[in-house]
C-alpha cells in the first residue's frame, strides 16, 4: 500500500526466512566477523581474477541462505540483486550460475535496500513465494573501476573510504503467522540528490544529503519520529557523512539519538584498521544487515530498526564528463514479528 508520498507499507509483513553472508580476509579480521558464514582468507578465492572473486562471494551466500531453508535453487522465484561493477557484470554471473529468474538492478551501495524494498513489495501482493535478494562488492575489483587499482598503492585521503569485500542476501517469503522472526514492515524509495560534490574520495558527504532527504521523508509519510525505532543505521556514510546526515536532519527539525543513529560502515571494523573514514561499498549494508543486524535482533537487542543504505550514483563515465556525484538513499524498516 502507498503511504504518503514516497513510501509503502507492507500490510502482509513479509518474513526475511534466512540469510547468508560471506566476505574476504580484511573482514575476517574485522569486529564482525563471527556473524559470516564463510570467509576468506585471500581476495582471489581461487580465480584469475577480482571479478571473478566476487561472483564467487555471491554465489556462495546465496547457496548459503537457501540451504538454511533446505530449499532447492528451482524453488526460489527470483532473484534481485545487483553490484558496483559494469552491468553488474559479477551477479548476473552468479544468476548464471544458479539458474534462478534474475532481475539485476543497479543502486550503487543502496541496491541492498533496493532490492530488499522490491523484493518485499512483490512478496506482499503475492507476487512470489520466495525471492532471493542481496547486493556484494569486491575491494580489489571495485577500486580498480572507481579509483585506482590498490597495486598502484595511492595515498588516500581521510574522507576515503575503504570498500568491503562480502556479499549479503536474503531469502524472502511471505507470512504464514509465524512468531519471533524479521518481518519487512515498510519502505522509503528514495530521490536523486545532487548538491555539487565531485570528489571520489569523499562518497560519505555527497551522500549524506540523499541519506537525509530519504529518512525525513519516511518519517514524514508514515507519521512517526525517530523514537518508533531502535535503531535507525545508514549504509556506508562513514565518519563524515554520518555527522553530516545528523546535522542536516537536525536543520530539518529531526534530532536523533546518537547511540541509535549507526552506520554499517562504522560497525564492521576494528579501531585500528586502516580504513579512513569507514566502510563502504555495495556488500557493506548487505553484510551487515543479513549478518550482525539480524542476528543481534534474534537475540532481543532489537525490535525495530530502519536500514538506510546510501548510493553514489558516480560511474568512470560521468567523471569523464565532469558531472557532480548523483546520490539516493533507499529505506526499508525490520521488525520482530
Amino acid at each position: 500500500m502507498l503511504k504518503g508520498k514516497q513510501s509503502w507499507v507492507f500490510e502482509n509483513r513479509p518474513v526475511i526466512a534466512a540469510t547468508g553472508v560471506s566476505g574476504g580476509p580484511f573482514e575476517a579480521n574485522g569486529k564482525l566477523a563471527d556473524d559470516f558464514d564463510i570467509l576468506h582468507d585471500d581476495l582471489w578465492m581461487g580465480q584469475d581474477s577480482y571479478e571473478k572473486a566476487h561472483r564467487i562471494l555471491l554465489e556462495e551466500a546465496s547457496q548459503t541462505a537457501i540451504q538454511k531453508v533446505n530449499l532447492q535453487t528451482s524453488d526460489i522465484q527470483f532473484m534481485i540483486a545487483g553490484d558496483l561493477i559494469n552491468q553488474i557484470t559479477p551477479t548476473s554471473l552468479g544468476a548464471r550460475t544458479l539458474s534462478i529468474p534474475y532481475m539485476g538492478i543497479f543502486g550503487a551501495c543502496s541496491t541492498s535496500m533496493e532490492g530488499l524494498a522490491l523484493s518485499s513489495f512483490i512478496i506482499n501482493y503475492n507476487g512470489a513465494n520466495h525471492i532471493l535478494t542481496g547486493a556484494s562488492s569486491h575491494n580489489a575489483a571495485v577500486e580498480k573501476q572507481f579509483r585506482y587499482p590498490t597495486e598502484y598503492g595511492g595515498q588516500k585521503p581521510p574522507t576515503a573510504q575503504w570498500t568491503i569485500t562480502g556479499a549479503g542476501v536474503g531469502i524472502l517469503k511471505a507470512n504464514q503467522g509465524e512468531t519471533g522472526v524479521p518481518v519487512t514492515t515498510s519502505a522509503t524509495i528514495g530521490k536523486v540528490v545532487d548538491l555539487g560534490l565531485t570528489d571520489p574520495f569523499n562518497m560519505g558527504g555527497a551522500m549524506a544529503p540523499a541519506a537525509a532527504d530519504t529518512i525525513s521523508a519516511h518519517f514524514e509519510d508514515l507519521q512517526i519520529d525517530p523514537s518508533y525505532y531502535d535503531l535507525i543505521v545508514t549504509g556506508d556514510l562513514g565518519k563524515i557523512g554520518q555527522e553530516t546526515t545528523y546535522d542536516l536532519l537536525s536543520k530539518k527539525g529531526i534530532t536523533l539519538d546518537r547511540e541509535k543513529f549507526q552506520d554499517c560502515g562504522l560497525l564492521i571494523y576494528k579501531e585500528g584498521q586502516p580504513v579512513q573514514s569507514g566502510g563502504s561499498g555495495a556488500g557493506c549494508s548487505a553484510t551487515v544487515l543479513y549478518g550482525y543486524l539480524l542476528n543481534e535482533m534474534k537475540k532481543g537487542t532489537y525490535k525495530k530498526i530502519l536500514v538506510v543504505a546510501t548510493g553514489a550514483l558516480l560511474s568512470p563515465l560521468t567523471f569523464q564528463q565532469n558531472e557532480s556525484i548523483p546520490c539516493i538513499a533507499h529505506a526499508v524498516s525490520i521488525e520482530m514479528n
